[in-house]
């Protein structure tokens, strides 16, 4: 997949061209602190997105796509989509950016919306914070200022309740990466936190009347008997599985923390052995110099003692953010499941 999400981020760069057709349709606030106050979605673009993982997607594997559509002043509208082909390493002579572009250009001829607006991605158990995403994303939202990536969660979505949300990166984010300085003092000066990293754009699906007046129909039609499944107290694994990936991720961050403990105590010995050096050489100066002799001459100390390298930032907000988002899912998840616990004990003391 990393190969894949490279190719996502030229697809990006290379389709800039559109930038200024896609804003075309926008009436102001294009320089605002978000370009996208809200994301519209057509029904159609939803059901491509549940078939696409459907048929591609086994398990931990992720499935992408392109997302296409128009900017209407503060309002993203994602009229249509494509998914990019699975193909593997061997598959060299694969150019992703011409298959793309191709796409478009199809589209384009059929008279159907083929302006680039972002992309879209599946997750397993709400795993999708990496630095590859947000690398991906970068490529996006720097070429398209409106771009956002939709995460589909096709686990959760098997609860019985959609899940698709819209996130794009902040402008502090955004400028800090244009910068390419992850550095801690770079990502404080920023005052880049987790919370800081992703923003959540509101999703709002839209179908035809024609297509509503379909679904009453079905829904007429659709069996009750399956309907008690959403009212089941049993917890499924869902609850357990998001668990054990939590504890993976608290692991790696009491890791980072060991090695951040050991930059700053290696750090500090090496601070003292300076603070030794340099009284030493004062002393033997103030020698010579009670001899008649002249003092040594000035040597450069971060020559005799390298500055240790800190560790990576970046990782470590990038876990923190993803233990945020199953904190989330976590709280959503049981509070879900508390509501059912409550309701059927006032159902069971009613009954007494």
């Amino acid at each position: 997949m990393a190969s894949r999400k490279e190719g996502t981020g030229s697809a990006a760069t290379s389709s800039s061209s559109t930038t200024g057709a896609a804003g075309k349709g926008k009436g102001k606030g294009g320089s605002g602190d978000s370009a996208v106050k809200q994301v519209q979605i057509d029904g159609l673009v939803v059901l491509k997105i549940i078939k696409h993982y459907q048929e591609e997607g086994q398990g931990t594997e992720v499935v992408q796509g392109v997302l296409l559509g128009l900017v209407v002043e503060d309002r993203l509208e994602i009229t249509n989509c494509f998914p990019f082909p699975q193909h593997t390493e061997d598959d060299a002579d694969f150019d992703e950016v011409q298959y793309q572009m191709e796409m478009m250009r199809s589209l384009r001829h059929v008279n159907i919306d083929h302006l680039h607006v972002g992309w879209y991605q599946s997750t397993y158990y709400g795993s999708f914070v990496t630095r590859a995403l947000l690398d991906s994303q970068f490529s996006y939202q720097h070429a398209i200022e409106e771009s956002v990536v939709l995460i589909y969660d096709p686990i959760k979505t098997a609860q019985g309740s959609l899940s698709l949300k819209a996130y794009r990166l902040t402008p502090k984010l955004m400028e800090v990466c244009k910068e390419k300085d992850f550095s801690p003092e770079a990502l404080k000066k920023g005052n880049i936190t987790f919370e800081h990293m992703f923003e959540e754009v509101p999703i709002v699906i839209k179908n035809s009347h024609l297509i509503n007046v379909l679904m009453w129909e079905l829904e007429k039609k659709s069996a009750v008997a399956d309907k008690h499944e959403l009212l089941s107290l049993a917890s499924s694994n869902h609850l357990g599985k998001t668990l054990q990936l939590l504890m993976d991720r608290v692991d790696e961050m009491s890791q980072d923390i060991v090695k951040y403990n050991t930059y700053m105590r290696n750090t500090s010995k090496q601070q003292q052995q300076k603070h030794q050096y340099q009284q030493r050489r004062q002393q033997e100066n103030m020698q010579r110099q009670s001899r008649g002799e002249p003092p040594l001459p000035e040597e450069d100390l971060s020559k005799l003692f390298k500055p240790h390298q800190p560790p990576a930032r970046m990782d470590s907000l990038l876990i923190a953010g993803q233990i945020n988002t199953y904190c989330q899912n976590i709280k959503e998840f049981t509070a879900q499941n508390l509501g059912k616990l409550f309701m059927a004990q006032a159902l069971q003391e009613y009954n007494n």
